[in-house]
């Protein structure tokens, strides 16, 4: 096992840092800060992020086969010229619930952008609940509706045969698996693979590594955790300086690295000051794994 090297690669922090995407082509990571409202762009070249300011919650980020990025925003799906800044909304959903918005999203092996719902939280994990939805939205631009019920809609990642759909709604504790149809995008046969241990705290992002295992970043547990989806066993636990750790993508040259974002919402002067690295955006080298490069939207 090769050592496993820490560091926050980013020197302003997020107050909800979520959702990171690799983007190969312009040799940068991609992630947003949900409640800061920004969408924001690290390169390893200049060391500094780029943001563009957007006017609600922007909760996910994925690339976009025709260039630039689709992002999730409030409630909508919606496409981001960066060099423009400018955001056009594709379609709504949950028009119906006003205090809804997005959270975590991602880009199956098809080329559709999934993404679910969830309520507004009063403070970070309380909020109304079974408020959310998981949605696809399609090339054509149309959205389909897979459930309803949900907490908090987050990580989700599609296995290496393209045959099961890994998906989280963080307040059941648990990490979900699904029959997958890669033709039509349906899910179906819901069972849990991993069931959260009490220190582990609330599963948030995750993503697949090239042999097939899962990594999902615990919030408020402070780590990442890999899993093995056919045992349902944790085969690692990797440790982070901060507790709120969010998500995690693979980046960096052939995917090698390792890039969990975190939050500082939620946390008290004295709290932060024991974290000064809350919200930064932490890469961990020497994992020994690689990921899979993220699928861009085919709208």
């Amino acid at each position: 096992m090769s050592s496993v090297k820490i560091e926050c690669i980013t020197s302003e922090s997020c107050r909800l840092g979520e959702l990171a995407v690799g983007d190969e082509q312009e040799g940068a990571l991609v992630f947003v800060d949900i409640t800061g409202r920004k969408v924001c762009r690290w390169s390893a070249r200049g060391g500094q992020a780029q943001t563009v300011s957007v006017d609600a919650p922007v909760s996910s980020v994925a690339l976009r086969k025709s260039g630039d990025y689709v992002i999730t925003l409030g409630t909508r799906f919606a496409a981001l010229k960066w060099k423009e800044q400018l955001v056009t909304t594709i379609t709504h959903v949950d028009k119906d619930k006003p205090n809804n918005r997005f959270n975590d999203g991602k880009v199956d092996p098809a080329g559709r952008y999934f993404a679910g719902t969830m309520a507004e939280e009063i403070r970070p994990a309380v909020l109304e609940r079974h408020q959310g939805s998981l949605y696809t939205l399609f090339s054509d631009h149309s959205v389909v509706k897979h459930f309803d019920q949900v907490d908090i809609s987050n990580g989700l990642d599609w296995s290496l045969d393209h045959k099961t759909f890994f998906y989280i709604d963080s307040l059941t504790y648990s990490v979900d698996a699904f029959d997958y149809d890669l033709q039509t995008g349906k899910i179906g046969n819901r069972r849990s693979i991993y069931r959260l241990e009490k220190e582990e705290s609330i599963p948030d992002g995750m993503c697949i590594d090239t042999e097939g295992k899962l990594w999902v970043a615990c919030y408020d547990g402070g780590r990442v955790i890999r899993l093995d989806p056919e045992t349902g066993k944790r085969l690692q636990t990797v440790k982070l300086p901060v507790d709120k750790t969010t998500s995690c993508c693979f980046g960096g040259k052939d995917y090698s690295e390792m890039y969990v974002t975190s939050a500082s919402d939620g946390m008290d002067k004295e709290w932060l000051s024991r974290q000064p690295q809350a919200g930064g955006v932490f890469k961990i080298t020497g994992l020994g794994v690689k990921g899979v490069p993220p699928y861009p939207f085919a709208g």
